[in-house]
């Protein structure tokens, strides 16, 4: 068979198979056009689920009319005036008009700046017609109609409009967190619209919020930090703030909204001892080095890179994350206190106590609603002529308890003596009033409450002495009467070498056993019995795909948190105020005490504003 030369049109139809993958595809190269023109206003309309039309207009800089066919010319670009080691722009390649041109109906409106009327170009199915005069104000209008109706055969891989539409607009938030200043809109077939106001760049958590959500200011760390020539900013959220998924996790490098699977396995290991296994964290990073330290022409969907030093960014991602979890002190999701509250309203309802209804029976035989708040001078259950106090009104049933009963059985479960009060101004979880269930403690704060999982909360104390202990020097290790050789690639083998003294702080002693294997000699003794083939391959494979070995590391945490787990303060166990107490100060100053070693919450918070909501008294 001789060999020829395809025709353009063929040509722009084979890269369109990479860079036009869906119509969210296609929105994505047209926003980051325009966001490179310089526009601060993105409108973009859709209908059929971007498959019969994608409208994108902004207000940027503009196309010269004499520039126009080259705007939907392969490899024609302006972008790349510093060549590859330089670019600060997110599109480059120049392939993105053509390849959309070749597979649907374009339509390209522009008015440069400064220019006196503005101009239009057309291409369908890879056959350009103009340029010609049209009417616009400024800025540029792309309309895509028909996608792939010039290989039909693509349409057939395509999901329901529902679910492509829902694709557009996850790509247009992914895009609004990135540029704050920018305002955005996004118009579907029903016309309903989606508008993320413009904010300056120092209130960019609004943005993010409003993309996330609301809760995630609330519930979300600052993280801002550099190492070497790398920089990271963004918001962690708090371990007990997750999701089912990964989907609330966006990573921006330079600019550039990206999903790198080695930032992802980094975010998973800052949160690798907090999270549950089955759960995601959310956060939004933003990776800021110089462009010939990271590679973006990778995929021509420009959402891969690869860094140069992944080591460096792989540390600076896991290190800021857990020093700000640290740096943060005690801090509840406040997911976990509106669940709570949640919990107490009839049928999950958010409405005001007034407009409740409560499952008990009336007299005639139907749940009574309650019409008012509770009033003192207007009821008739009021204390008579002030017969009872103020201070006797105020104090908790608990305290009167501990005071008329002071047998040893009863002290199990007391409140906290008369100082309780400069206590709970003292500390910020407060001071310990009573023990239910066996299980959790009641703290008094200065402005709410405090309910503590003991065995939770006593078992990430303990865990977090546990790992002090191990990692404060080098583990003790243990030698095998005959070593184990593992064969190996040459460059993995190369790479374990090389890493032989960190392992060798863990415990774990590695060795070059010629050119293709290595030598296990010792094991740390705390893992006990380890089967050193599948452990020395685990750790070749993590340090070739993210230059880091946590393999070691993490299982002998693992270990560190069995032992917690059995030899904290079990569920059942009745504790003394002092204990109780004494517990409160430890979780104030360990690290990471907010959650268990399994992720799960060990206190909730309620304020004393959200309790008197409750009851109507706000």
């Amino acid at each position: 068979m001789p060999i020829r030369q395809l025709s353009d049109a063929l040509i722009d139809q084979i890269a369109a198979g990479e860079v036009v993958e869906r119509p969210a595809s296609v929105v994505k190269e047209l926003v980051e056009n325009a966001l490179d023109a310089g526009a601060r206003r993105i409108e973009i309309a859709t209908a059929g689920g971007g498959k019969n039309l994608i409208r994108v207009s902004d207000d940027g800089c503009g196309i010269p009319a004499g520039e126009l066919p080259l705007a939907v010319r392969r490899h024609c670009t302006s972008k790349l005036a510093g060549g590859l080691d330089a670019i600060d722009t997110l599109g480059f390649r120049g392939e993105a008009l053509p390849s959309i041109g070749s597979v649907a109906r374009l339509s390209l409106k522009s008015r440069a700046a400064g220019a006196a009327e503005a101009h239009e170009i057309t291409v369908n199915g890879g056959r350009l017609d103009g340029p010609r005069p049209t009417a616009l104000s400024k800025g540029t209008v792309i309309e895509v109609r028909d996608l792939f109706h010039a290989v039909p055969a693509r349409l057939k891989f395509l999901k329901s409009d529902r679910a492509e539409g829902a694709a557009i607009t996850e790509i247009v938030r992914r895009i609004a967190i990135a540029f704050p200043e920018v305002r955005f809109e996004l118009a579907g077939p029903d016309r309903s619209r989606t508008i993320f106001e413009a904010v300056s760049h120092a209130d960019r958590i609004h943005r993010i919020s409003a993309v996330v959500g609301a809760e995630f200011g609330d519930n979300a760390i600052a993280i801002d930090a550099v190492r070497e020539e790398v920089r990271l900013e963004g918001f962690a959220g708090l371990p007990t703030f997750n999701r089912g998924n990964g989907l609330a996790q966006f990573f921006y490098v330079n600019g550039r909204p990206v999903r790198d699977k080695m930032l992802l396995s980094a975010l998973r290991g800052a949160y690798a001892d907090v999270l549950a296994k089955d759960r995601h964290p959310i956060a939004v990073l933003f990776l800021t080095l110089d462009p010939a330290l990271v590679d973006v022409n990778v995929h021509p969907a420009k959402a891969d890179v690869r860094f140069r030093d992944p080591g460096l960014v792989r540390g600076l991602v896991v290190g800021s994350i857990r020093q700000a979890f640290t740096e943060a002190g005690l801090r509840s999701s406040t997911a976990n206190a509106s669940g709570l509250m949640a919990r107490f309203r009839p049928d999950g309802a958010a409405a005001a106590p007034s407009a409740r209804r409560f499952e008990g029976f009336a007299p005639g035989g139907f749940a009574a609603p309650r019409q008012a708040a509770y009033d003192v001078g207007a009821s008739p259950f009021r204390p008579l002529n002030g017969a009872v106090g103020a201070a006797t009104l105020e104090r908790s049933g608990a305290e009167a308890a501990f005071e008329q009963d002071t047998s040893e059985e009863s002290s199990q479960r007391p409140p906290v003596g008369n100082d309780a009060a400069s206590e709970a101004r003292d500390h910020p979880l407060g001071a310990a009033k009573a023990q239910f269930h066996s299980n959790f403690i009641v703290a008094e704060t200065e402005d709410g409450i405090v309910i503590v999982d003991q065995h939770a909360a006593h078992e990430r104390l303990v865990y977090e002495a546990l790992k002090t202990a191990l990692h404060g020097r080098p583990l003790p290790a243990q030698m095998l009467l005959i070593p184990e050789i593992v064969d190996l690639p040459e460059d993995d083998a190369d790479r374990l070498a090389d890493n032989a003294a960190t392992f060798a702080q863990l415990g774990l002693g590695i060795e070059r056993f010629g050119p293709g294997a290595v030598a296990v000699r010792e094991t740390p003794a705390i893992l006990g019995r380890v089967d050193c083939q599948r452990l020395v391959r685990d750790l070749a494979d993590e340090l070739a795909e993210f230059g880091t070995a946590d393999t070691v590391r993490g299982r002998i945490d693992h270990v560190a948190a069995t032992i917690a787990c059995h030899g904290s303060v079990r569920s059942g166990r009745n504790l003394k105020p002092d204990e109780m107490n004494a517990l409160l100060r430890d979780m104030e100053t360990t690290p990471g005490s907010c959650q268990c070693n399994h992720g799960r919450p060990t206190f909730i918070e309620l304020k004393l504003a959200d309790i008197e909501k409750m009851f109507g008294r706000r």
